[in-house]
């Protein structure tokens, strides 16, 4: 059968100015759950494609004569992935699955829009639905004990643009962030072989990757494992320009682990700072203090590992001067990038749970649950305000004169991202500026005028 996996991409996501952003911001990469599931598919004789949305527009009329789609969905591409499933059935003889995040928390829903749902991780359903022997609307697929027993995503199927390779050596976090659907999802916290994961790299190596990521939300969770995996890529030559990691602040406590993660170019982390209002950090279980986050951002700009702060905007504890507190730190430790992200009740975590419970809900149109809109009516100021305060982080931090900074610490290469990026930034957040103003029928212009 001929087989396509689609990535959809919300309406702001596909803009010429946002794609423009994301390609200075990092390096094109593709999600792996479908290139996982299409390699099982591949093995069992099936034709597979996959496709993603985010980088480049798809040509749906070439596709139309494909037996299955596979659509994946997270919150905020969810409509998007029912417009195309609508469109699909419509025009093709094909069925549509559709799986991932949002779908495995509301399955119903995207029911409305699929000939199945798949919930959960796919490895163990995928080729029964695809084949028909799985006959129920909404399957539940088991999760896999032995991470080794997944295939490796293979990038021959992708037929859109990709110049990094994507890493998932664990799946899930030994934490539960309030707001976080990543443990919800994954869930327990496992881990794969060093041996499964260094065969991985090789393959990577083998097809040209220049640049890699971890995609583990917490991949020095298990510092020793971290370790040997740092190790073995200096050992066997397996060592990236760039490997990009999420981590956390707890991992400034080992000197010898940061030395690895220097040694094996692990050398831009994305760290949850989210908040220096420890009674904000304490709210979402984050677990962790303000002496951590300044031990952190020292420890890694002593090992030279470019630093991306991620922030969470709308903690019912904080205040405007703590968002503006939270960018000044970012911009004084040297951050290399800053990453604020408005909180988002995303469905199926506890933020969702406690927000529908306090009506304080303002809206269900899951295209805007992307962390750049306010979805929500926040404690201390009002959602535009909120929504004010997100631009504002985006502009008080990248700054044109800022780049120069980082040009001077990092390097011309990065230097000149950040003049790109800082324009970017300007002129978005300018049109966005105009749209709440003039736009009557968006988000933007009707959280502007929504009654306090």
């Amino acid at each position: 059968m001929k087989v396509v996996f689609i990535t959809p991409a919300s309406k702001v996501r596909r803009m010429r100015l946002y794609r423009i952003g994301n390609l200075i911001y990092g390096h094109p990469n593709s999600i792996t759950g479908p290139l996982i599931l299409g390699h099982i598919l591949k093995n069992a004789g099936h034709d597979v494609s996959v496709y993603e949305e985010l980088y480049a527009d798809v040509d749906y009329s070439k596709l139309l004569d494909a037996d299955v789609f596979c659509l994946y969905t997270m919150t905020s591409n969810a409509p998007r992935a029912y417009e195309l499933a609508d469109m699909l059935r419509r025009e093709s003889n094909a069925r549509v699955l559709i799986g991932g995040m949002h779908a495995s928390v509301l399955p119903q829903e995207a029911l409305r829009h699929a000939d199945q749902v798949i919930v959960g991780e796919g490895e163990t359903a995928i080729l029964d639905a695809v084949e028909g022997r799985s006959t129920e609307k909404i399957v539940h697929a088991r999760p896999l004990k032995n991470l080794d027993e997944a295939p490796f995503p293979d990038y021959s199927l992708l037929k859109t643009r990709c110049d990094c390779a994507n890493v998932m050596s664990t799946r899930g976090c030994p934490f539960c962030c309030s707001f976080c659907t990543t443990s919800r999802m994954f869930s327990p916290y496992r881990e794969r072989s060093v041996d499964s994961v260094m065969d991985e790299l090789r393959y990577y190596k083998s097809l040209g990757f220049k640049y890699m990521n971890f995609e583990d939300d917490n991949f020095t969770a298990n510092k020793e494992r971290a370790k040997e995996i740092c190790r073995r890529m200096i050992a066997e030559g397996l060592v990236f320009r760039e490997t990009f990691f999420f981590g956390r602040t707890d991992m400034a406590n080992d000197d010898e682990l940061l030395g690895l993660l220097q040694r094996a170019h692990l050398t831009r982390a994305l760290v949850g700072i989210e908040s220096l209002n420890q009674k904000s950090l304490d709210t979402i279980n984050k677990h962790q203090k303000i002496s951590d986050i300044e031990r952190c951002a020292a420890a890694l700009a002593k090992h030279k590992i470019r630093l991306i702060a991620s922030l969470v905007l709308g903690i019912d504890t904080d205040r405007k001067e703590d968002i503006v507190r939270s960018v000044d730190f970012s911009k004084k430790i040297n951050a290399y990038q800053l990453q604020p992200a408005v909180m988002t009740p995303f469905p199926g975590t506890a933020v969702y749970q406690q927000y529908e419970k306090e009506n304080r809900m303002i809206t269900k149109n899951w295209s805007l649950f992307d962390m750049m809109n306010v979805t929500f009516r926040p404690k201390t100021m009002t959602p535009w305000e909120l929504q004010k305060m997100f631009f504002k982080a985006l502009k008080r931090f990248y700054t044109f004169f800022s780049s120069f900074r980082i040009w001077k610490i990092f390097g011309a290469n990065f230097g000149l991202r950040r003049i790109a990026f800082s324009f970017v930034i300007k002129v978005g957040v300018f049109a966005l500026n105009l749209v709440s103003r003039f736009g009557k029928r968006t988000n933007l212009y009707r959280l502007r005028h929504l009654p306090a």
